[in-house]
């Protein structure tokens, strides 16, 4: 407990207005009874673009944003808190469009020597019936949204046949979608707690594929610390995952989602998640739990990292509440 910092007034905003609404929600509902357990007063608030009076609640020391998506996670609230010299919880507004947009994060990657599987982008203007996948993708296939998380839309195609009637199906939503080459090996999520990466943790489901339902309402999703995998690979697992964080220019917390290819071993990043889940299904809780940081703690930690890093842009009245 830091007193430096305590108690706090804190601004939760979960909600907002992407296909993961209910995750937020979620995350917001366990982050909110963390943050009173340990002693804070927490204003929980919905917010959109269009109605941004969440922002005007007094007094707050800090938001602390549950968001997922849309709005809330590609960089947009994080610019309006930068204007409104509000401190917040998570990274900046470039990291966190960056991130968002996985081509983007991917080119960066490739340019900066970080491993990343193959892909090309696909766009509703130039899809053609007879399209095929670039050389040096094939089958199996990953075809999901740009800029979308919790596996929406996402799919893996075995054949030509699925791959395009994915892309007819989920273009006209979406207008460009990813198409990555399929990594068949272990799948590993590194997460990430102020510059320092948690254990990592194997995701085995049940199902062939870890799609929503395994990542937020199936139980038989096993969730592996004891990785059959050798040190050495474990140790580049690690560090690829610390390597992506900076490069995206990530803060406070990340979660690094890397598959290691069973056929060459190398590790594979696949993105990075500025704004990872707190529901009971979560990874970063998972992995902060194994380090012996509880979710109280964790949460604490994140609400005292925003005090921290709080922008230049705050008022003289503001930086002196914790000095």
């Amino acid at each position: 407990m830091n007193a430096l910092v305590k108690p706090l007034n804190i601004t939760l905003l979960a909600g907002g207005v992407s296909r993961e609404r209910e995750v937020s929600l979620a995350s917001g509902a366990q982050i909110a009874a963390a943050l009173r357990a340990g002693g804070h007063t927490v204003f929980e608030s919905d917010i959109a673009p269009d109605n941004l009076s969440a922002l005007d609640h007094r007094p707050s020391d800090l938001v602390f944003p549950a968001l997922h998506g849309t709005f809330g996670e590609d960089g947009q609230l994080q610019e309006i808190l930068e204007s409104r010299g509000i401190a917040y919880v998570g990274s900046g507004p470039a990291a966190s469009k960056l991130a968002m947009d996985k081509v983007a994060a991917k080119s960066v990657l490739a340019e900066k020597c970080i491993a990343t599987p193959n892909w090309q982008v696909v766009s509703s203007g130039k899809y053609k019936d007879s399209w095929t996948p670039r050389s040096g993708i094939g089958y199996p296939c990953v075809i999901k949204p740009i800029a979308d998380g919790s596996s929406m839309a996402c799919r893996i195609c075995t054949n030509i046949s699925q791959a395009r009637a994915h892309l007819a199906e989920s273009l006209p939503q979406y207008g460009a979608m990813l198409v990555e080459k399929f990594i068949s090996g272990p799948e590993l999520t590194v997460g990430i707690l102020d510059g320092l990466a948690l254990p990592i943790i194997q995701i085995r489901p049940a199902a062939a594929f870890y799609d929503y339902q395994a990542k937020y309402t199936r139980e038989d999703t096993e969730y592996l610390f004891d990785i059959a995998l050798p040190p050495a690979i474990l140790e580049k697992v690690a560090r690829m995952a610390l390597e992506t964080y900076q490069c995206i220019g990530s803060r406070h917390l990340a979660r690094v989602d890397i598959m290691v290819d069973q056929a060459t071993m190398e590790p594979m990043v696949l993105e990075l998640n500025s704004l990872p889940g707190f529901t009971s299904h979560s990874l970063v809780p998972k992995a902060a739990a194994k380090a012996g940081i509880s979710f109280e703690e964790l949460c604490e930690r994140l609400a005292t990292m925003a005090i921290r890093d709080r922008s230049p842009a705050l008022t003289d009245a503001q930086a002196k509440t914790h000095n």
